[in-house]
């Protein structure tokens, strides 16, 4: 089942890059292009130490997982974004707004899987913590993501066949069966456990699911025309309005009706009184 995980996600590289989309979504290439080049190097390595039982494989292999999985996670919360703006692309004001957002979210998510590491493990001990700690963060954004997408998708006037949702669809299966194994497994299990026989299914279908949708032809997404009273619209240009100052204007105060009239009088009487003056002196 890895060697059947390897060969789909090189079919994906491939499908992925002979149709240019890492143009469209450069850290989703990059997660694809990480993932194809680690896992023979990790295999090996991890081979070398069954066979030869040395210590160097061993922590070898160590170092370079964590180091592969952490720059995974760091590449998902940008893919996440990515997402994210290809799906608000139709409106520009929605989506600069929400980027914004969504960058907070992610900066906020990261203060908290730091802040909730116990750091009751010392030395190197303490890199699956921070690893495990991203990953959990980055999952939790993509459910977020797949249920935003889910509950938007007439409005954003997104198809299920574009491949922003497909890449939303397929991390989400990834994370729901993240966290139910992790609910459900013990810490002291093997490899040939049944349940670890259905999460590597589930990832073999999340890796199907994108290679069904790279092989699929993609619909080009129209022009989005929708009334000028539609509350996506007036969201939209509220969006676009902040953050732009534009021309300042000078705003008076409408004075009090009677307060004028009063003070008309007074200038009328003063008027009067010095062209009176004015004539008495001629």
């Amino acid at each position: 089942m890895s060697a059947a995980e390897f060969v789909l996600s090189a079919v994906l590289a491939f499908l992925f890059w002979k149709k240019g989309m890492y143009r469209r979504f450069p850290a989703m290439g990059a997660y694809l292009a990480l993932r194809v080049a680690s896992t023979p190097v990790l295999f090996l390595l991890l081979s070398g130490d069954m066979i030869f039982r040395w210590q160097m494989w061993l922590i070898s292999y160590f170092y370079l997982f964590w180091a592969v999985y952490i720059a995974s996670a760091v590449l998902l919360f940008f893919v996440c974004i990515e997402v994210f703006r290809s799906a608000l692309s139709a409106f520009s004001g929605l989506m600069k707004f929400g980027i914004v957002i969504f960058r907070w979210a992610v900066l906020a998510s990261v203060i908290v899987t730091f802040s909730s590491i116990s750091f009751a493990h010392r030395g190197i001990l303490i890199i699956p913590d921070i690893g495990d700690g991203l990953m959990r963060s980055v999952s939790i954004l993509e459910l977020c993501l797949l249920g935003f997408l889910c509950l938007s998708m007439n409005a954003l006037r997104i198809s299920v066949r574009d491949m922003a949702f497909g890449i939303a669809l397929g991390f989400g299966v990834m994370s729901a069966n993240d966290f139910v194994v992790v609910s459900l497994i013990s810490h002291n299990t093997s490899l040939t456990a049944p349940l670890q026989f259905v999460y590597q299914s589930v990832v073999l279908v999340s890796l199907g699911i994108w290679v069904a949708y790279c092989a699929a032809p993609e619909p080009a997404r129209k022009p989005v025309v929708m009334p000028a009273n539609s509350t996506i619209y007036r969201w939209n240009e509220i969006a676009s309005a902040l953050g732009h100052t534009g021309t300042q204007v000078a705003v008076q105060q409408p004075a009090n009706s009677f307060f004028l009239t009063d003070v008309e009088r007074v200038v009328e009487k003063v008027l009067n009184r010095s062209l009176k003056g004015r004539e008495s002196e001629l």
